[in-house]
């Protein structure tokens, strides 16, 4: 309650005893209830209009600036002659008048309703909050259905093709790091970093015997093995899961080069998607650089060399400079996920 007047508000106050549970907090200045309403959040404001400035419209414009009070209801009183007062009162923000001399059983009434209001709104805001953390719940269940899911599918995976396990956890981070190099928003960078692992899903439809055999494929073996990409694409399309499409993109483009060489589709720079894109880089980077049945790992140093004579061929140069750009994290994530450790979890972070 703001009145200059201190009678006025011994006589409010007097009127609300009836009123359970109700604190009066009364000012007769306005710039003390403001510096209070800066820390505290009321359930109803009386305000008088006639007041050595701030007046009763000056404080509510103030009052309202204050976000957590924005929805406050405020009651003026005024003289019943002010019309313009109250139309511009209605502007900033009042819900409601009383007309000077105040009529006790009138502000009775109306500060009941006020406060009603006031009631219904914390409830409505508290259920608000309660939808939006059983939202927030609901969704928190669906993001680890997901992550199961990709668990699963690595580890169908890495029954398949002695290639995976850890390669295929270091490779969501890496691409994660470059997204975070280039400017994606940290929730693609999540995406990135589930949906990568499943690049080479499509593995499980290849033969055993061109999948696994020892020496050189011949060219019909190799147009069978190039079909994982499609098979990739054909066991994770047509989901509503962001992750999953994301996935899918990156299970049939991730074989693509920039220069419009590769396969399935020959696709040439930014028709390739962003994520296959990416996908590329942090594949070719991590193969090189790990023991395989048939190499011997290459040094860092030699690898960086090789994914720069590439770029602008099998690679696009913006992500080769987001490579650059995010390889102190991806020497780390190099050194933490080493070989030898089942990938039994998906990646979060390092």
């Amino acid at each position: 309650m703001v009145d200059d007047n201190e009678l006025n508000l011994t006589i409010y106050r007097n009127a609300l005893r009836s009123f359970k549970g109700v604190e009066c907090v009364a000012f007769t200045s306005s710039n003390e209830a403001l510096g209070w309403s800066a820390r505290y959040e009321p359930d109803v404001v009386l305000v008088d209009y006639d007041m050595p400035a701030p007046n009763g419209l000056e404080f509510i414009e103030a009052f309202r600036r204050l976000g957590h009070n924005a929805e406050v209801p405020i009651i003026m009183i005024t003289a019943l002659t002010e019309r313009d007062i109250r139309y511009r009162a209605l502007d900033l923000g009042a819900a409601d008048f009383l007309g000077k001399p105040v009529d006790i059983a009138e502000f009775r009434a109306r500060m009941r309703n006020m406060l009603a209001l006031s009631d219904g709104r914390k409830k409505l805001a508290d259920h608000a909050r309660w939808l939006a953390a059983e939202v927030q719940r609901a969704t928190e269940d669906i993001v680890a259905r997901e992550k199961e899911t990709i668990n699963r599918l690595m580890r169908a995976a890495e029954f398949r093709d002695n290639e995976t396990g850890m390669h295929i956890v270091r490779m969501g981070h890496f691409s994660a790091e470059m997204g975070r190099a280039i400017g994606l928003d940290e929730s693609t960078c999540e995406t990135l970093l589930m949906a990568t692992p499943m690049h080479d899903i499509g593995k499980v439809a290849t033969p055993d015997r061109i999948l696994l055999k020892p020496g050189k494929l011949t060219p019909d073996e190799w147009d069978v093995m190039k079909q994982h990409t499609i098979a990739g694409y054909e066991i994770l399309k047509d989901s509503q899961s962001d992750l999953l499409q994301m996935a899918a993109q990156i299970a049939l483009s991730h074989h693509e080069k920039f220069d419009g060489s590769g396969y399935p589709y020959g696709l040439r720079g930014e028709d390739i998607p962003l994520c296959a894109r990416l996908c590329a880089v942090s594949d070719v980077f991590d193969a090189l650089t790990s023991d395989r049945p048939y190499k011997r790992a290459w040094a860092i140093e030699d690898a960086i060399a090789e994914i720069d004579r590439l770029s602008g061929t099998h690679f696009d140069p913006a992500l080769v400079h987001a490579f650059h750009e995010a390889l102190p994290r991806i020497r780390e994530i190099k050194k933490f996920y080493k070989d030898g450790t089942p990938a039994t979890e998906v990646p979060t972070s390092v």
